[in-house]
């Protein structure tokens, strides 16, 4: 579709949405999964000024619902697959619905659903819209303090809450990470693929839009040619597309990293010594601004074409990034990543590093949207005066912050502030220094701090993302309480390894089988404690005992969000029993017979 069939098409659908009854600042939800329909409805959206209400498709049945009435929602759109599992089943729960508008063309007729609902496709709307009659209806323009999009977080710390985004907003938060980002036009191609619910991928997607730059719609399950929806031997949406831009979560690009290196440690021993050369080769030309053609094209060129061989900007948001991924990422797939920090509450900007900042660890300078400043959190023992780096919690203050969460003043006098000067300013309860540069480092979170029985703080998120390299661990979830004195480890094990190493141990059985084996446990504990003290964590900051966990943790569990980050409540009731277990047994790893 070309700009100007999209811009007709948004037109057509919001005049049909007009026609249905939907009002000017009256909320409208979408609960749809990300392709070119959800853009077109939000486009629509912001056209009529209809504020946009948007929901995680994979928020529980309860979350949905409590998002859809606090808003007081009458229409929805939504897609054939998500009205079936995930929204027909609390109709009856939403009371004030009165029309559902589905993305997909067929089917055209909707029968079962309760009286008063009425359900249409999206094809039907825009017809419908399209009639001269409901074309000359005039549209009331949006004012830029009017709200653009009410997006409901993922509910990492509990139920989800509703930040209220205005147009300016989202002007701002567009043209602060624009500046960052080189020579965007219309010759660079972007592909989509997270959640359009998110800040990340909406904030990124309004960037390329505002550039008039391509974007192709794809999915994690289709993304790459090993996707687990792609057919061996078939092309993933990666390699056809050919993106030059890319939005990631470290989750992601974890899983690259690790893929690759597995492949690497199969290499026969000249390949991988030619490799890890090369490597090590081209990490010193680039920290001394060097490129490195001839490397790139003999031994990068592969790993470039994992995604599409033309990937030219990475932009990693959503949770820190490794260092050693960072590392593999800016060599092998021959493009920088732009590491950046953002919030939903300031519409997704905050930092972004520049491209020819190969530092790792750190976020990037201010946005021109935004100003930051450190406030001094005595309880953690972080001050704006500590030497060699100013460190406390990050505030950050600019048009980009939002006007705060729907319906809930307790939080908004809690989180947000207006200065003398009238500047609106968030405080986001993560840790942060500032290095001499001008660049800031994230290095702690308020929420995950834990004060261990010996009055020792551990920073579990710190404990996790040090871990999370160790090629054992997919994921990892760290637990402590201010009762015990040491950490717990929840530990989602990567298969392949555990199975390489349950075969050298003799052991045979299922996949839960290997997992539940406390020998296995102890094998990893092991394995896990060596990497911690490799990557100089403190001895109370170990865990001392680990489970492994056979079933992964993804979004459809509810065990973390779509951005992949831990949801610590639904974790800690996940795994109660097994809390409780560890912490009376005396061994020093969990078994599950004790």
């Amino acid at each position: 579709m070309s700009y100007e069939e999209t811009y007709q098409s948004a037109v057509c659908f919001g005049s049909g949405l007009a026609a249905l009854g939907q009002r000017p600042q009256c909320n409208i939800a979408i609960f749809c999964e990300t392709r070119a329909e959800w853009m077109i409805a939000a486009q629509a959206c912001f056209i009529y000024n209809f504020p946009l209400v948007t929901l995680y498709s994979t928020l529980g049945g309860a979350a949905i619902a409590h998002g859809l009435n606090e808003t007081e929602i009458t229409h929805i759109i939504t897609s054939k697959d998500l009205l079936h599992s995930r929204l027909k089943a609390i109709l009856l729960e939403v009371p004030r619905l009165q029309h559902i508008i589905v993305v997909d063309s067929k089917p055209t007729s909707w029968p079962g659903f309760p009286r008063g609902i009425m359900v249409h496709n999206m094809d039907a709307v825009q017809e419908l819209g399209s009639r001269p009659d409901n074309m000359a209806v005039e549209r009331r323009q949006p004012l830029p303090s009017d709200i653009a999009v009410i997006m409901y977080t993922s509910g990492s710390t509990g139920i989800p809450k509703g930040v209220m985004i205005s147009h300016s907003n989202i002007i701002a938060g567009v043209t602060g990470m624009a500046e960052r980002i080189p020579d965007l036009d219309e010759t660079d191609t972007y592909i989509g693929y997270l959640p359009l619910a998110h800040v990340l991928e909406l904030s990124a997607e309004m960037v390329c839009i505002a550039h008039g730059c391509c974007i192709g719609y794809s999915s994690p399950l289709t993304l790459a040619d090993q996707s687990t929806k792609i057919k061996k031997g078939s092309k993933g949406d990666t390699s056809v597309l050919k993106p030059t831009l890319m939005a990631a979560v470290p989750e992601i690009m974890d899983r690259i990293y690790k893929n690759v290196m597995t492949k690497v440690e199969e290499m026969s021993s000249v390949q991988r010594t030619l490799f890890v050369l090369a490597y090590n080769y081209k990490m010193e030309q680039i920290t001394k601004g060097y490129s490195t053609p001839l490397c790139d094209s003999l031994v990068f060129r592969k790993v470039r074409s994992l995604l599409g061989g033309h990937m030219r900007v990475l932009l990693s948001g959503g949770a820190p990034l490794s260092a050693a991924t960072q590392r593999f990422m800016n060599i092998c797939l021959c493009c920088p990543v732009g590491q950046g920090y953002g919030l939903t509450e300031t519409c997704g900007a905050g930092t972004i590093s520049e491209m020819w900042d190969y530092s790792t660890g750190r976020v990037g300078a201010p946005l021109v949207c935004s100003e930051i400043t450190l406030k001094d959190w005595e309880e953690g023992g972080y001050y704006s005066t500590d030497k060699p780096h100013p460190r406390g919690e990050i505030v950050i203050g600019g048009p980009n912050v939002t006007m705060g969460y729907y319906k809930n003043e307790v939080k908004n006098r809690e989180d947000f502030f207006v200065d003398s000067n009238g500047q609106r300013w968030f405080c986001t309860g993560d840790i942060g220094e500032f290095h001499p540069d001008g660049c800031l480092k994230i290095i702690d979170r308020k929420k995950d701090l834990v004060k261990l029985q010996a009055g020792e703080y551990v920073s579990l998120g710190k404990v996790e993302a040090m871990l999370k390299n160790c090629p054992f661990v997919d994921n990892i979830c760290a637990y402590a309480n201010s009762d015990q004195s040491y950490v717990i480890g929840f530990v989602v094990p990567n298969q392949k390894q555990l199975m390489v190493l349950a075969e050298q141990r003799g052991l045979r059985g299922s996949w839960e089988e290997i997992c539940n084996n406390p020998d296995m446990e102890r094998d990893v504990l092991r394995i896990i404690t060596e990497a911690a003290l490799s990557a100089k964590l403190e001895r109370f900051e170990i865990p001392k005992k680990i489970r492994l966990s056979a079933e992964p943790w993804t979004p459809e569990t509810g065990l973390v969000t779509d951005a992949f980050k831990l949801k610590r409540k639904a974790l800690k009731s996940h795994y109660q029993d097994d809390i409780e277990r560890i912490i009376s047994s005396s061994a020093s790893v969990c078994s599950p017979d004790t």
